[in-house]
């Protein structure tokens, strides 16, 4: 047979913030190369609106309502995902939530919200599926691969984006760490690092005119980021073709971050 490193059949892939945005480009990526794809969300029509688009590419799709800040519903919506797929290959932990105010008065409860989205909701995901991809690797199936979906506010400062720069800075120390603690059970782990990307957090932000002007003039590639764009890094990253890759921050920004 053919080496084929990027053929996810027989794979399971879970995506949080699967519904929309990134997450759905990289869903339909996922299911497009062969894997069974399970979609977490807040949102039931989204949700629903995904699920019925997924299933186009003839792919095994479910998706469940999950509040990734809840750190009980993760738990019990992972074990629901292990008993009707029977394995959890790759975790992409997605879901995330914008806000912005000024540093001074920036409002407690605001800041509390973001870290328990972007960040709290990331490790509870990732722990969950640490605690099965251990458990199969010990039963003699070592593997698997969690990808943490950053941003270039990690590296970037921005006026009023402390909250959300801080979350998503961390999940790259998060990502290393695991990486290290979890290689010796075949288990990868990365963040991906998304630029101006075309999502409902950034609809205000794609129809300023000023916005676009002075930031989006300076990515080389003169356009926001499809979601579609992340297609190809969610494919390798699940694949066998990233095999020995794991503890990086991929930055995915059409070339900003280096300009």
């Amino acid at each position: 047979m053919p080496y084929q490193p990027f053929d996810l059949g027989g794979k399971v892939a879970l995506v949080t913030g699967g519904n929309g945005g990134i997450g759905l480009g990289m869903a339909e990526a996922l299911a497009q190369a062969g894997a069974s794809v399970i979609i977490w969300g807040t949102n039931p029509a989204k949700n629903a609106a995904a699920k019925s688009r997924l299933e186009e590419t003839g792919a095994r799709i479910a998706s469940e309502i999950v509040d990734v800040s809840d750190e009980h519903a993760v738990s019990a919506a992972m074990e629901k995902a292990v008993a009707e797929f029977g394995r959890v290959d790759t975790v992409v932990a997605n879901a995330g939530v914008g806000g912005g105010s000024p540093f001074d008065a920036f409002p407690t409860e605001q800041w509390r919200k973001v870290m328990a989205v972007n960040l709290d909701g990331v490790f509870f995901t990732l722990r969950e599926a640490c605690k099965h991809m251990k458990a199969r690797a010990e039963a003699g199936d070592p593997g698997g691969s969690l990808v943490a979906i950053s941003s270039t506010s990690a590296i970037h400062g921005a006026a009023r984006n402390q909250a959300y720069g801080a979350a998503k800075g961390a999940l790259c120390s998060l990502v290393r760490a695991t990486a290290v603690e979890f290689a010796r059970y075949g288990v990868r782990a990365n963040a991906v690092l998304p630029g101006w990307t075309v999502s409902e957090m950034t609809e205000a932000a794609q129809a300023n005119e000023k916005f676009n002007r002075q930031v989006i003039s300076r990515v080389p590639f003169r356009q926001w980021i499809e979601p579609e764009d992340f297609g190809g890094i969610a494919v390798y990253l699940a694949s066998d073709a990233s095999r020995f890759h794991t503890g990086d921050s991929i930055v995915l920004d059409g070339g900003y971050t280096i300009y």
